[in-house]
């Protein structure tokens, strides 16, 4: 890969944005890059987690513009169709937890795939700005969907009418991202959160997402139902009857992830 760098260590995959030069904003081929990254963690089970982060001094600044005014270039209807949609989709819909480790700026379709991750986190000078509306453009990327039920609608409209640039520590306490890192330690406690997560029981985790991805269009009966059919499959699993046995015997599980 020539945008994405790509590599598994401690069975978590580590995806690095890699435009550095212009803040790791996305084009055709790097979404392609992301969306094949995506797609191999799905796809092999020796990786029990993501690792999600960029290169250099931001995450990712969103769209590249000079592909949207290249008259060669793809439209913004495809680039939206072919490229952020399906990235957005493939980390809500993979059974692995997937950590974003935000360590500089997020903005537009940055922000909105870094938000989109099970659990984010951000250095503390990292910052994050929707930035769509100085553009005259909508959120995308998820970001309607997602900001409401992160913040609540008040301070999700207000961030996305205004595009202000809110500091990590503003993120972290309204709720839009789970904790904020010193500089000096971001990348080996981020690192560290995935690699936990990477140790833990693989099927039961994805299939806590797979609960949460439905929990905002369920009401509760359904909810209920969803629940008992996959506490059914989780307790079939190979790291439950492990929980239980370890539990039982007084030592620290070991789980293989099936």
């Amino acid at each position: 890969m020539q945008y994405i760098l790509f590599n598994v260590e401690n069975q978590v995959a580590q995806i690095r944005l890699n435009r550095p030069a212009v803040f790791n904003s996305m084009h055709q081929a790097m979404r392609q890059e992301l969306i094949d990254a995506l797609d191999r963690c799905a796809a092999d089970a020796g990786i029990r987690a993501v690792y999600l982060t960029g290169e250099g001094r931001a995450f990712c600044a969103g769209e590249d513009l000079q592909e949207v005014v290249d008259p060669q270039g793809p439209s913004l209807t495809e680039i939206i169709s072919t490229g952020y949609n399906p990235i957005v989709q493939k980390i809500r819909d993979l059974e692995k937890p997937v950590v974003c480790a935000v360590n500089g700026v997020a903005a537009g379709a940055g922000a909105n795939i870094a938000l989109a991750c099970d659990i984010t986190v951000a250095a503390a000078s990292a910052s994050f700005t929707q930035a769509f509306s100085k553009i005259g453009l909508i959120p995308d990327s998820g970001g309607t969907w997602t900001l409401p039920r992160l913040v609540g609608l008040q301070r999700a409209t207000a961030l996305m009418m205004l595009s202000d640039k809110i500091s990590a520590g503003e993120a972290a306490e309204m709720g839009l991202i789970w904790k904020v890192y010193h500089d000096e330690t971001f990348m080996a406690e981020s690192l560290a959160l995935a690699e936990t997560l990477a140790q833990m029981p693989t099927k039961g985790l994805g299939l806590t997402k797979r609960a949460l991805n439905r929990a905002f269009s369920n009401d509760f009966t359904a909810q209920l139902a969803l629940e008992d059919k996959l506490q059914t499959a989780a307790s079939q699993t190979h790291d439950y009857r492990e929980g239980v046995a370890a539990f039982l015997e007084k030592r620290k599980p070991v789980f293989k992830g099936e």
